[in-house]
């Protein structure tokens, strides 16, 4: 053959040619056509892989983390429905191949390579990664996934049988079943641990978990061997988890125990794990060296036992076929995938900032906003609450009443979390939603944030807006990565085709009179402000927080948007701003009140001497210190800004018109804090305008009791810093 072929191939020539193949036996049977489309689907994966890696010798591939020794998969998606949702493992191209096969006029080769190739016509990723998805084939792209999509999974599967129970229509139909695989090593990750324990958990109490793992166990994590019979010590006795094993190199016997597994979960709705035995050819990339840690003897001994090598055994065992027609479709595939190849490398490729970012938060056509209940049905949705109606209420009670409101106008919401039901959460702010609107939507939740986001992952991906709540802003830290890693990335890498609309309420910041010391007093939420397509909500009083709170929901039902709504635990039920004014209690506004501008700060005062810029815990103190200043003599301005991630530069420079000094009040810390990032805009936005002092929170943990306060901006340090900038000139400052 005169195409350039990566050595396999000619050794797989002279295999078919001389006979020298494994002995075949199985158990189990399997009719001629399916075994050959099964070795197809493998075969055309592994030509895939290879020619991945000539494509990168010419600069032409990006990504050469292949699929060789796990072909056997591809008789797990043959066992499967092409409606049943699959997360699928990065060595999983023969179970994609295979897939596609049930859409007719799919084109899986074409596609994947300009995957490898990183096109803008990739139909999936849109050149963004090389990413094993498609919105057709029901699989939901994942990277290079570390167990990370476990959770998500557990989620989807989840949310099939919450859909039939809720009776709402979702991306998958009532009775599909939901596909994870991973790797051995994998396995070990606490994400996957807890995601296997979530399933678990939710199956032992008799609530549906449809979710069928996969555990493609190789026997290495890069380097490092999986202890002999560590999988199945681990998974085999898992309390509702029904274990099943089967060697891939068994086309026959694998297609069948999945098959078994899959009829298992479709019918019973419990989870199940198929333990898979495969191998591992050709090393974990194509920049991994094997010779470093492994002999050549056992480098060589696993090449005996490539799946290819059983399956073509298998086929020429059965009579049906011989060596050479086999051999003149080997050539065709390789010709043809040569042909492909050569195509996709010079289709186009990202080139401009503004294409890559396009499919981060892309905006979508406008869809209408469910309408409200009518009143009557109001009435007494309220009743439970009727001596609080028409009095001004504390930030608690009007995001409980807000959320009364969004469940029963938005059908497909659902709250959830620890201690969310019948206690009403840790601050009340969930009371009585699970008595209005049952345990279907007003979920409690075992207590492992990982879980938590992700089965918000994968409500929001059948079709729900999913209402998480994280009890403290320091307990999303182990779980960042389910928003980060998953819910923020699937948009981009799925060059918007999939989303993760969701609003996921965190009760966080300080100021709690040290109660909890750091972990319940986190006053840094820098790990949100670096994430590309999140929107960051942060009331102050309960008036915005019932108006931004149905802004998230709107946001997550009309452009599918990823939101934090982050709520001050220490002003959740503050009345005063002094002792007994009353003046931190404010009205409900009614389901048809305007919501504001997205990013627009509330503006509280018109002078123009000074304006305070904050939000949160800092602008209840900058009210508490106006007061002060206004009775100096000074007339103040303060922003609340709301909105805190993205800054909307050009609303907070309008609302500063008139004024040249501000005071940027920061509770979160001097490093990595909002207010560099704000100070920074400004001076951007008009350079050498404005003049400009920052008040922050000390480079510390919070500690016990009143030391607390010792390291968080407080009013008198706002007053006498405002003083400063107040009495001295403008160009006296900017000097």
């Amino acid at each position: 053959m005169s195409e350039a072929v990566h050595p396999w191939v000619n050794e797989y020539r002279a295999r078919l040619s001389s006979g020298k193949l494994p002995a075949h036996s199985s158990s189990h049977s399997i009719d001629f056509s399916t075994l050959y489309q099964l070795w197809h689907s493998q075969l055309c994966s592994r030509l895939l892989d290879l020619q991945s890696r000539l494509l990168q010798a010419k600069g032409q591939s990006f990504y050469t983390i292949g699929s060789a020794g796990h072909e056997g998969n591809a008789a797990v998606a043959a066992a499967l429905r092409l409606t049943d949702p699959a997360f699928l493992h990065y060595r999983s191209g023969a179970f994609f191949i295979e897939r596609s096969k049930q859409l007719p006029g799919s084109t899986p080769l074409y596609d994947m390579l300009l995957s490898f190739c990183a096109s803008s016509d990739d139909p999936i990723s849109g050149g963004r990664h090389k990413v094993l998805g498609s919105l057709a084939l029901n699989i939901p792209p994942q990277t290079s996934t570390i167990a990370s999509q476990l959770p998500k999974a557990v989620g989807a599967a989840f949310a099939v049988d919450l859909a039939k129970r809720l009776g709402l229509d979702g991306q998958w139909p009532a009775d599909a079943i939901v596909l994870c695989s991973f790797g051995d090593a994998s396995a070990n990750h606490s994400t996957a641990q807890g995601a296997i324990n979530s399933a678990c958990w939710a199956a032992y109490q008799q609530v549906p978990v449809p979710v069928l793992f996969v555990c493609e166990d190789n026997g290495l994590g890069i380097s490092t061997p999986t202890p002999s019979g560590w999988i199945e010590q681990d998974l085999a006795d898992r309390p509702a988890l029904k274990y099943f094993a089967a060697d891939s190199r068994d086309l026959a016997q694998t297609y069948h125990v999945a098959r078994r597994a899959a009829d298992y979960v479709r019918s019973k709705r419990k989870p199940a794990v198929l333990h898979l035995s495969t191998v591992r050819l050709f090393g974990h990339a194509g920049a991994d060296a094997e010779v470093a840690y492994r002999t050549k003897t056992q480098i060589e001994a696993e090449l005996e036992l490539d799946p290819l090598l059983s399956s073509t055994a298998a086929l020429l065992a059965s009579g049906d076929i011989t060596a050479e027609q086999l051999l003149a479709q080997l050539n065709a595939l390789v010709a043809q995938i040569a042909r492909v190849a050569a195509v996709a490398s010079n289709q186009p490729k990202l080139t401009t900032a503004a294409q890559v970012m396009a499919s981060i938060a892309p905006q979508r056509a406008a869809v209408p906003v469910p309408l409200l209940p009518d009143v009557e049905a109001r009435q007494q949705l309220f009743a439970f609450d009727q001596h609080n109606i028409g009095k001004k209420q504390h930030l608690a009670k009007l995001l409980n009443w807000a959320l009364h409101d969004v469940l029963a106008q938005y059908k497909n919401t659902v709250v959830f979390g620890e201690d969310v039901g019948k206690k009403g959460g840790v601050y009340g702010v969930t009371q009585h939603l699970v008595h209005a609107f049952g345990s279907n939507r007003v979920i409690n939740t075992l207590l492992d944030e990982q879980s938590i986001l992700g089965m918000a992952i994968g409500l929001s991906q059948q079709g729900f807006i999913s209402i998480p709540e994280i009890q403290f802003l320091a307990y999303v830290h182990n779980a960042e990565d389910q928003i980060r890693g998953e819910a923020a990335t699937l948009p981009f890498f799925s060059n918007g085709q999939y989303h993760n609309a969701m609003v996921i309420r965190i009760a966080g910041l300080a100021y709690q009179r040290g109660f909890g010391g750091h972990f319940h007093n986190d006053n840094s939420f820098a790990v949100f402000r670096d994430i590309p397509g999140v929107i960051l909500f942060c009331p102050s009083n309960g008036y915005d927080a019932a108006l931004l709170l149905r802004q998230a929901v709107a946001l997550a039902h009309q452009q599918k948007r990823l939101v934090i709504f982050l709520e001050p635990i220490a002003l959740y039920m503050t009345r005063d701003l002094a002792a007994g004014d009353g003046l931190w209690l404010h009205d409900y506004p009614t389901p048809d009140t305007p919501l504001p501008e997205l990013g627009e700060p509330a503006v509280y005062g018109n002078g123009d001497e000074l304006a305070i810029i904050s939000y949160g815990n800092g602008y209840y103190l900058s009210r508490q210190a106006e007061q002060e200043l206004a009775a100096q003599g000074y007339q103040i301005r303060l922003l609340d800004l709301r909105t805190l991630v993205p800054l909307h530069t050009e609303l907070i420079v309008k609302a500063l018109r008139g004024c040249r000094k501000v005071l940027i009040v920061d509770e979160c810390r001097r490093r990595g804090s909002l207010s560099e990032e704000l100070f920074t805009a400004l001076h951007e936005a008009k350079p050498g305008h404005f003049s400009i002092s920052r008040l922050c929170a000390e480079d510390s943990f919070i500690p016990l009791g009143a030391a607390a306060y010792a390291v968080l901006p407080s009013k008198q340090q706002i007053v006498q810093q405002a003083l400063s900038l107040l009495t001295v000139s403008t160009e006296q400052v900017m000097l």
